[in-house]
C-alpha cells in the first residue's frame, strides 16, 4: 500500500503566503534600496573628499542588505513561494552598490 502524500501548497493559499514572506524581503530590500541611493547621490568631486570613505561605506551596507536577503530567499520555503524576480532585485542592487564603491 502507497500512502500518498497531501500537498501543503495549495495554489490558493499562495497569495497570502507571498505576502507574508515578502514583508520581511521588504524590511531588508528598502533599506539596501536607501543606502543604495545615498551612495548615488553623494557627490565626491575633489580626489581628497571626506564624502569618498562614506560613499564607500554606504554602498558596502547596501551590498551587506542584499546579501543578507539573498540569504533570506534562499531558505526552501522562499524558493518553492516566490518567484525568480526576488533573485534579480538583489543582484541588481548590490551590482550597482559595488559599481558606486569602486568608482568613486
Amino acid at each position: 500500500m502507497r500512502l500518498r502524500r497531501e500537498n501543503i501548497d495549495l495554489p490558493e493559499d499562495q497569495g497570502c503566503l507571498r505576502w507574508v514572506l515578502g514583508v520581511p524581503l521588504g524590511f531588508v530590500y528598502v533599506p539596501a534600496l536607501f543606502f543604495c541611493w545615498l551612495a548615488l547621490a553623494a557627490q565626491a568631486d575633489p580626489p581628497d573628499d571626506i564624502w569618498r570613505e562614506g560613499v564607500r561605506t554606504t554602498a558596502h551596507v547596501s551590498i551587506i542588505l542584499c546579501a543578507i536577503g539573498l540569504l533570506i530567499t534562499l531558505t526552501p520555503v522562499f524558493r518553492r513561494t516566490m518567484g525568480k524576480w526576488w533573485y534579480i532585485l538583489p543582484l541588481l542592487l548590490a551590482a550597482v552598490a559595488y559599481v558606486r564603491a569602486e568608482t568613486v
